[in-house]
């Protein structure tokens, strides 16, 4: 146990604004910056936020770490945050991933690196507030902090689409956020103490407190929201046209970090706020996300940009761990949280494979690549483990997870249900089929001409020396990950 903790002992619980405050701070002194000091800056901030959220994760083991001071009485909101187990995970994920982007983009020549760097770090820092509040009008000012940066991101260092397909992400982001609002406005209202509140606890009493008929429908006003954060079939159209014209490094907090976003609102802001609702349309919801399993699943298969089968590969997972969610299952909850974690490493370092491989070869075409293992060993090596963690090979971080995920899917007392598992199950097989067409393609075969004859740098050994490790070390022994969120399945909704 920490020798700060005590009750009421305001400075250790003070150090959760730190996760907040260092990227802004460093993200708005970022800007101010001209050339390479901005990435120095924002190495060096990624690195101390790292070790805060570790420090954090570290004794989450004994209890929570929460704060909370007054912000705007009138409205019924305190500026409140905690790190629990889940809490804690995901915002060690987000330092652990911001860290090797600026690694791993340290080279790389960026026009007006300041703006880039501190829109970044803007970003994880409305990221880290997203994973921390434990009031929902705080938990939105962050939301909306997080996704604004990557607008900006996107339409100014994206691709020759970018204006287009940043105004698709706009809209879908825009209208999901307003009607966010307008929930969380309406349950705050409810409160059966009269008084307007945006506290979770009261959020969660109001909600239960609703009649089912009006469940029913703020149900579908919250989770739109997040739906199309995750993303989940229907809502998903934005998400392989963006993460395409992006530049690597936002497509990496997009995909590592800010689906997470949805799912993580999911089991905090909605599961155990509006119980009779999730009851009525978990079907619904679970249809849904398996449809998209098969649906970007088969899709992955045919696509040759590597970039597009990443990202139709992202929501065939995010899908999986959608359904599970609204199964509601102990296990199944447990090893969301797993998976929440290990999906982002897995994927980050699938994008940092694809960037060098674009920047080697000048293209994403797997028709127009081939022969890495000959020209570029090390980058094949790491090619394949990060692959085949992906689709969860047995003694990768990727197994136990989809285990605990598919042990929760799976309920055989009736034959809808053992359908949704078989439907469910075919993401295994067809994400092996894409996944290893990939690498025979990318690294096997006739050896296509390099236009950038190197394997790799230092600072792409670092970043993915970092994932490789984190993989392994995971894969074989997983406890540390299994402890952090242990028991915070219990305390989202009473699962069996």
């Amino acid at each position: 146990m920490s020798p700060f903790r005590g009750q009421g002992f305001l400075l250790y619980n003070m150090i959760l604004i730190l996760l907040i405050l260092i990227p802004l701070l460093s993200g708005i002194l970022s800007f101010a910056i001209k050339g390479d000091g901005a990435k120095t800056l924002a190495l060096i901030s990624s690195m101390v936020t790292l070790a805060v959220s570790a420090y954090i994760s570290g004794t989450n083991y004994a209890q929570p770490v929460s704060f909370s001071h007054e912000w705007i009485p009138m409205l019924g909101t305190r500026f409140s945050l905690l790190a629990d187990g889940m809490s804690s995970m995901l915002c060690l994920l987000t330092g652990i991933v911001t860290m090797v982007v600026m690694i791993s983009n340290a080279n790389k020549d960026t026009e007006n690196p300041g703006a880039f760097h501190g829109f970044l770090l803007l970003a994880q820092a409305g990221l880290m507030g997203v994973f921390l509040a434990s009031d929902a009008l705080v938990f939105y000012v962050f939301w909306e902090l997080a996704l604004i940066p990557v607008y900006f991101l996107c339409s100014r260092w994206g691709g020759e689409k970018r204006i287009p397909v940043t105004f698709k992400f706009f809209v879908y982001t825009f209208v999901g956020s307003l009607m966010l609002l307008a929930g969380l406005i309406y349950l705050s209202i409810q409160n059966p103490n009269g008084v307007s509140s945006f506290a979770w606890a009261d959020l969660v009493q109001a909600g239960n407190a609703l009649p089912e008929a009006q469940q029913l429908w703020l149900f579908w006003l919250i989770f739109i929201a997040f739906a199309i954060k995750m993303p989940i079939f229907p809502f998903h159209t934005w998400q392989p046209d963006t993460y395409e014209q992006s530049p690597t490094p936002v497509t990496i907090i997009l995909s590592a970090l800010m689906v997470k976003m949805g799912l993580f609102a999911v089991l905090r802001w909605l599961l155990p706020v509006l119980p009779a609702g999730v009851a009525y349309w978990s079907n619904t919801v679970v249809i849904l996300s398996v449809i998209g399993i098969v649906y970007a699943s088969c899709i992955a298969i045919v696509q040759t940009d590597i970039k597009r089968l990443i990202a139709y590969s992202s929501i065939a997972h995010m899908g999986l761990m959608s359904a599970v969610a609204f199964m509601q299952s102990n296990v199944g909850m447990h090893g969301i949280m797993v998976q929440m974690f290990n999906h982002g490493i897995n994927i980050t370092g699938m994008w940092l494979i694809v960037s060098m491989i674009e920047n080697r070869w000048g293209t994403r075409d797997m028709t127009k690549l081939g022969g890495m293992a000959t020209v570029a060993p090390r980058m094949a090596i790491a090619l394949v483990i990060i692959s085949l963690a992906n689709i969860a090979l047995p003694l990768t971080n990727g197994f136990v997870g989809e285990f605990m995920l598919f042990n929760g899917l799976f309920r055989g007392d009736s034959v809808a249900q053992i359908v949704i598992m078989v439907f469910a199950g075919l993401g295994i097989i067809l994400g092996a089929v894409y996944t290893l067409n990939m690498i025979q393609k990318t690294a096997y075969g006739n050896v296509a001409e390099m236009t950038v004859n190197k394997d790799l740098s230092i600072n792409e050994y670092a970043g993915l020396a970092i994932i490789i490790s984190l993989i392994l070390f995971l894969g074989v022994y997983p406890k540390p990950l299994l402890d952090l969120t242990a028991g915070i399945a219990s305390m989202i909704v009473p699962v069996s």
